[in-house]
């Protein structure tokens, strides 16, 4: 199948890139790690291991910052990202029947 995405059809990447491509559309918005595994319910560990995966593949971008005194990773979604996404959900669509996109 054209577009199916064996990397993002994994439920708990699945999940990083919807959150992550609710942000997509302004490139200044990143989502904090402690927002994303709030959203996701996934563990410190079994999310970065995700996030790496998707990182290798070019579909995230991930930023190490300080707040404040405080170490934190944000992330957000790149172009390729967003048009593997974007591919993935549309034979998603499709496999299910649903025309409204």
């Amino acid at each position: 199948m054209n577009g199916f995405n064996e990397l993002i059809h994994q439920p708990l990447r699945l999940k990083i890139m919807a959150a992550l491509d609710q942000l997509f559309e302004d490139p200044k918005e990143r989502l904090d790690f402690s927002q994303l595994k709030e959203i996701t319910g996934a563990t410190d560990g079994n999310l970065g291991a995700h996030i790496a995966a998707l990182e290798k593949a070019g579909y995230v971008d991930i930023e190490k910052r300080f707040v404040g005194k405080r170490p934190n990773t944000a992330l957000r979604m790149t172009e390729a990202g967003a048009a593997a996404y974007a591919a993935h959900v549309a034979i998603l669509r499709e496999i299910i029947g649903d025309r409204s996109s």
